[in-house]
């Protein structure tokens, strides 16, 4: 693994994005030649590649740095930036499987990897099936490697023990959430209970939580330290989720790069959808319980969707709800113990995610 030799100015998302980006190609490029020969093997790290360079926001690993900045105020140690490329790559390994799951075409604006893998294979006489089994062989990759970027010698056993609670737990309510998810899907209801959960596990804590807590773990924070970043990331990662549901309806796939039907034609049970269904009259009721799920809706039918949820104020509400939360995340930063500069940009993010 090659050295950080230029550390990013601290906080400047761009810079930590590079400097992560560099120490996974640097690794993958170390797991090609420690199998020399395995050839095949460069299909897999080549698809990582794509995936790892192109579009992605670096979000996880970003929260990581700022949360030992937000903390120490001192320059990101090598173990920092191992986590964070940890954080990336068990990403990756989450999107590869959840594009399957959710048998989508696109990921920010290319082929999903189940369907880049089976665009290697045409003349196979089940490419698409071949796709998407090797695209799960993919994750399962991505998987494992995430675990194995933090054996390395800039990572002290009193590193491990640190960022080992939190890993697992991160990883145990990922898993959970995306169950959550599954046996959601295709299901809307009015009750969004249900919804909330997976928002709570699936994102709030995995995209926002753990990958702060985990670069403030590494810098020493103290127990109050944790609990104000915890009060910040909760409501953040609500916010987070929340928008994501509105931009899976309403999005622009060119600004997007996914699909602004394949939510609706999954059935997805979100807040918009438990909402839309709690406000509507009993037409709107039949036409939303009618169309939802439906694996062949077209534009035109999705408008009559998209109108509903706006005509009942779904739309409207989920907007306040967002704004309420980011709100409270906030507020939360104002007597919360941090380095001042930490603060500012956190106090920023969360006016991106709700203008995102």
């Amino acid at each position: 693994m090659s050295m950080l030799s230029a550390p990013p100015a601290p906080l400047d998302p761009a810079s930590i994005r590079s400097t992560v980006e560099n120490l996974l190609c640097d690794f993958l490029n170390q797991q090609e030649e420690a199998a020399p020969d395995l050839p095949e093997l460069a299909l897999f790290t080549g698809q990582l590649r794509d995936m790892l360079t192109t579009g992605g926001k670096y979000i996880r690993p970003v929260l990581c740095v700022a949360g030992w900045l937000a903390v120490s105020g001192q320059t990101p140690s090598s173990s920092v930036w191992r986590v964070a490329a940890s954080l990336e790559l068990f990403h990756t390994f989450t999107l590869i499987h959840d594009d399957v799951m959710d048998h989508s075409d696109t990921r920010r604006g290319r082929p999903t990897a189940h369907r880049a893998l089976a665009a290697r294979h045409q003349t196979h006489p089940d490419s698409a099936s071949l796709g998407v089994n090797a695209a799960i062989l993919l994750g399962d990759l991505a998987l494992g490697w995430s675990y194995e970027l933090l054996h390395h010698p800039g990572l002290t056993p009193h590193d491990l023990g640190m960022v080992r609670p939190g890993l697992n737990a991160l990883r145990t309510e990922t898993l959970v959430g995306q169950y959550l998810d599954l046996t959601a899907t295709g299901r809307p209801a009015t009750d969004a209970r249900p919804a909330w959960r997976i928002i709570h596990y699936k994102t709030a804590q995995y995209t926002i939580v753990h990958p702060l807590r985990l670069g403030a773990r590494l810098a020493g924070a103290t127990h109050g330290q944790l609990h104000d970043l915890s009060a910040y990331a909760v409501p953040l990662g609500e916010a987070f989720q929340l928008r994501d549901d509105l931009l899976g309806v309403f999005g622009d796939p060119g600004h997007t790069g996914k699909s602004a039907l394949d939510d609706l034609r999954e059935g997805k049970q979100t807040v918009l959808v438990a909402t839309a269904l709690g406000r509507s009259t009993p037409v709107q009721r039949h036409t939303l319980q009618e169309l939802l799920g439906d694996p062949h809706l077209s534009q035109d039918t999705a408008d009559t969707l998209r109108d509903i949820f706006t005509a009942t104020g779904a739309a409207a509400a989920v907007e306040q709800m967002i704004a309420d939360r980011v709100g409270t995340a906030q507020r939360a930063l104002c007597d919360a113990d941090l380095q001042p500069d930490a603060t500012v940009f956190l106090h920023n993010l969360a006016s991106s995610v709700a203008d995102r």
